[in-house]
């Protein structure tokens, strides 16, 4: 009998995979792929809720807002940067595991909201209480203002039909900007920068501009699909 030729190609990714892999399942080598997917299937299958994330997203950025009253700048950078990351997990989360419910979305949009606000409060109370900077307070003012109009923009845009996503102060951008201004405060332990201010400027200009944007990319879109 001939022996058939072996697959060289294949027997080294076999070797990789069983390389890589954590554990064997009848025999056979468990992969990163088999790992993700009894992880997912174990997640989905536990108590966990879209809405516990969402929830648990709020309380971190309450605790960072507080830090900021502390002025212990860059635990609450770090502290909001993890809570905005759990924002971004529960949507995904409701997505994947099926668990979401049209109020679970209500609820992650209102504190989405909600969080922004508690955080820029805590940032206008500390230039006006230490800095004594009416002009950055202004700032913050706008800044909350145009997030809150970002998001409505969109929201009665897409009541009239109309996709509505244009814009560079996205959600993920203000977190960005948001982050580096606390973690890169002075006083954060991280030289003698002084970002948080530059920080407030950026996200006034853009979040207005923003809102701008989403203003005319209606009324074209509009008129671009209303009988003449």
């Amino acid at each position: 009998m001939t022996e058939e030729p072996r697959d060289t190609a294949g027997a080294t990714r076999e070797r990789r995979q069983r390389t890589r892999g954590v554990g064997r399942r009848n025999g056979e080598p468990l992969t990163a792929a088999d790992v993700r997917l009894r992880a997912r299937s174990r997640l989905i299958e536990s108590r966990l809720t879209p809405n516990a994330i969402s929830l648990t997203g709020l309380v971190l950025n309450v605790a960072a807002a507080v830090l900021i009253t502390q002025r212990l700048f860059f635990l609450a950078g770090v502290t909001f940067i993890i809570g905005s990351i759990m924002d971004t997990l529960d949507g995904r989360y409701s997505r994947m595991s099926g668990k979401g419910t049209p109020f679970g979305a209500f609820l992650d949009s209102t504190l989405d909201r909600a969080e922004e606000g508690i955080v820029l409060t805590a940032v206008a109370a500390y230039f006006a209480d230490v800095k004594h900077d009416q002009v950055a307070v202004a700032a913050v003012v706008i800044t909350v203002l145009g997030s809150l109009l970002v998001s409505y923009t969109r929201a009665r845009a897409e009541a009239l039909g109309v996709e509505c996503k244009v814009g560079i102060a996205t959600r993920a951008v203000r977190v960005v900007i948001l982050s580096i201004g606390l973690v890169f405060a002075r006083g954060a332990s991280l030289g003698s920068f002084e970002l948080l201010k530059p920080a407030i400027y950026v996200m006034a200009v853009l979040t207005s501009f923003t809102v701008l944007q989403r203003v005319f990319h209606v009324r074209r879109e509009l008129n671009r699909t209303s009988p003449a």
